[in-house]
This record gives C-alpha cells, structure tokens and sequence, in this order.
C-alpha cells in the first residue's frame, strides 16, 4: 500500500512548522486519484465529493477545480461546498434526518436535487416548499429489495433507516401526484461501502439503473437523474487490494453508455467520498512517553482516537491497524509490536495495536498513520477531554497551506456560557419551624 507521496524528512519538517498532531492532505496524491477515475470513467456520469468523508474546504475546494460536483448531508456541509464555490446545480442534498431549516436552505440556494428518505420527509419537503411558493426537486433514495455481497458495510437491502423500500414505493402509484409542491425527478439507492471488488460495483450499477427504471415508470416520472451511490473502497489492511480502474471502468463503462443510450436526457450521478480522499492523507503524532506494562510495550503519543477513530475499528472497519510507519528518522533495531496510545483516559484510546515499530522507539518520535485522509478527524470524538480539533494542512505543489488551524483553549471555552450560582449554593437554608 502506498503511502503519501512526502518523503519522510518532508513529513518530520512540517511536525516542527505546524505541530503535532497533524493530518496532512497530499494534493498530488489526490490529484491523481480524482484524474486517474476521472480519466477512464464514462463522461456520461457525474463524480460527486461527498464532503461526509472530510469536510475540509480547501479539500472539497480542490476536488471542485478538478471537476467533482458536491453531495452533502447537513446545512454546515453545505455551505462548506457553497465556499469552496460548487454551483448550487451541482450539489444533492441527502440524510436521514434532515431538518426544516435545511430543507429552507437547499429550496432556497436552488440545489440540484433534495435526497428523500421517507414519506415523512416527503411531506415536510412539501409543506416547506408550499410556504416559500416554489417547487421542490425530489429524488428517491430508494431501499432495494435485493442485497449486495462484497461491501464492508451494508446500506441497503435489509431494515434500514436509509431511503424508503422499494416494495412501499411500488405498493403507492398516486405517490408522485399526492405532493403538489414536489417534483420527483430521479432514483437514488446506496448500496455499500468499502467494495473492494470490480465485480461487485459493475452489478450494483447495473440493478439500480434497473431498479430506478422500474420505479419510475410505476410512479409516473421522469428520469432526470440515476444517482448509483457508490462505495469505492480503498485498501487499508493485510491481504486487502487497491481496485484495478482499468479492470473497473473497462466493464463499468459499458453498463453506464447503453443505459445513457436509453435515456438521452437523464444525468447519471456517482457519489464518492473515502475513495477519493484516503490516500491522500496522514495523521501524524509524536510519541510524549514509552513504557511497559505487563511485558507489553506502550507509546503513549499526543494524538489517538479523539483524532481518527477509525483505526480503533468505526462503522465499516474491523479491529485491525492501518500502515503506520516511523519517519522522523531511520532505525536499524529490530521491529517489535507497540501499542500505539493516545491522551485520553480510556483504555479505548489505542490507534494501532501491536504495531511493528523500531525496538529503540523514543520520546519525541513520529509515528505517521498513512491513508488517513477519510473518516479521520470527522469521525472521531475530538472533544473528549477537550484536546480539540488538530491542525490540518494541505501540501499543493510546493505549498504546504494551513487549511485549519489547531483547536485553542480560548476555541473550546468560547461558546460555553457560564453562570456564577455560588450565591445559590451560599445562600442559608430557611430556619425550620419550631415545634411545640
């Protein structure tokens, strides 16, 4: 598995600028991941950034410059995807929860299209869009029937709160004509993530252009957009592969050309988030203590899993290490296993367990976390003992730009409001009655 493109001296000097604990986002390396899909895919279908993997601006900013449009989940990511400049024609709205002020927002900025999961949502889109006098956009986030073997973490096909199921739509022909204020115009469905297998991604697109025809000849619209999902994996453990693009698009394009073919005026959509921006990215931490416990060695480091929970084993993972790797300097001692810890007072807090580091591990070392760029820091508990959010840079070309800053006390305190009730607590408490 590749690393980040930076040499290790590249990574130890930009520790020392920016500090520890660090997430460094390689431009080039993500660049290359976005060009080398891109490139062979179908131009028939959209590449949408979905900002879920990392929200970072400049992140979603640079994926825009080269050609993804946005899909987002909450009223922060979108307008993180509106700063970064996507057009609000290139952004789809979708979750589970969505609430009246995000609803307000996307009818508001004119967004593609708003992802429904529920008849409930459905209902609420339509009263929002009643009370702003507009017509609201609606694609179908549909739960299939059928499920999808290969996927590290399934979204649809059993009971699930994603989309609605596909037998409810097919059981409701009026559906489309019940919401005065909603025009259904597409077909969403999600079917897994972290597919590490061509085979798999080629049949999941080729039943939910199935599954989207299907629902919306029953229901009486028109295709205007096919969002396929898409859950590209990327490797990140022992005896797992990288997918082969070439393998991929060579029996992928086809499926999506005959079904563009069919249906001229349909936009087809991919949505990718952990493919794009995994590789790209390294968390680095510097080792504050070693020690030894019960003939175990330990590294306690400045950052652990209130940074990148996902290498403890969140959603999709299981409980094995992402490629870790010394780097502040070359070791000759043998490697041995460390348990990689962090600051937290949890015996949960271990981001690598029994991992091969150098024997002579010291005090000031740097243990670099490579694929690291997805579900870092966005997905981790970066409150827990308020340490906060860690500095995150992004190195283009010759550049290496603080894209945010590290959290600072005054960060965390600032939105807390505090109220003085000493005087409630001193205050004497009122004489008891005196019985006679």
């Amino acid at each position: 598995m590749a690393a980040s493109g930076r040499t290790p001296a590249e990574v130890t000097e930009l520790a020392a600028r920016f500090g520890t604990p660090l997430y460094l986002y390689d431009g080039d390396v993500l660049t290359a991941q976005f060009r080398g899909l891109r490139d062979r895919l179908d131009p028939a279908i959209d590449i949408y950034y979905s900002l879920k993997a990392n929200p970072n601006v400049s992140v979603c900013g640079l994926l825009h410059t080269l050609g993804a449009k946005a899909e987002v989940s909450s009223l922060t990511e979108l307008r993180t995807a509106l700063t970064a400049r996507v057009a609000p024609q290139d952004i789809l709205f979708l979750g589970p929860g969505k609430s009246r002020e995000e609803i307000v927002e996307c009818l508001t900025q004119g967004v593609r299209a708003i992802i429904c999961e529920s008849f409930g949502e459905l209902e609420l889109i339509d009263d929002v869009a009643r009370d702003l006098g507009t017509t609201a956009k609606v694609v179908l986030r549909v739960n299939p029937s059928f499920t999808v073997k290969g996927s590290g973490l399934t979204m649809g096909g059993k009971p699930r709160q994603f989309g609605i199921d596909e037998a409810q739509l097919l059981a409701d022909p009026t559906l489309a004509s019940r919401f005065g204020a909603v025009a259904l115009m597409g077909v969403q469905a999600y079917m897994g993530t972290r597919i590490l297998t061509e085979e798999t991604i080629v049949e999941n697109t080729r039943r939910i252009f199935d599954l989207a025809e299907r629902v919306a000849a029953f229901l009486g619209f028109d295709l205007e957009l096919v969002d396929v999902g898409g859950g590209l994996g990327v490797a990140y453990f022992e005896r797992e592969r990288d997918l082969d693009v070439e393998v991929l698009t060579e029996t992928l394009n086809p499926v999506i050309a005959a079904f563009a073919a069919a249906h001229p005026g349909t936009s087809l959509a991919m949505e990718l988030g952990r493919y794009l921006v995994a590789t790209c990215g390294t968390y680095v931490t510097r080792v504050r203590f070693v020690k030894e416990s019960m003939d175990e060695r330990f590294a306690v480091a400045d950052g652990g899993t209130n940074h990148h929970m996902a290498a403890v084993g969140i959603g999709s993972f299981v409980k094995r290490n992402f490629p870790m790797r010394l780097v502040n300097r070359v070791s000759l001692a043998e490697n041995v296993p460390w348990n990689v810890t962090g600051p937290l007072c949890t015996p949960n807090d271990t981001i690598g367990k029994a991992v091969a580091l150098p024997e002579d591990l010291v005090p000031g070392d740097l243990v670099a976390v490579d694929r690291s760029g997805a579900y870092g820091v966005t997905a981790s508990p970066v409150h827990f003992l308020s340490h906060g959010y860690p500095a995150e840079v992004l190195l283009h070309g010759d550049e290496a730009l603080l894209v945010r800053r590290r959290d600072r006390v005054e960060d965390l305190l600032g939105p807390q409001v505090f109220h003085d009730l000493s005087a409630e607590v001193s205050r004497p408490e009122p004489a008891s009655p005196v019985s006679l």
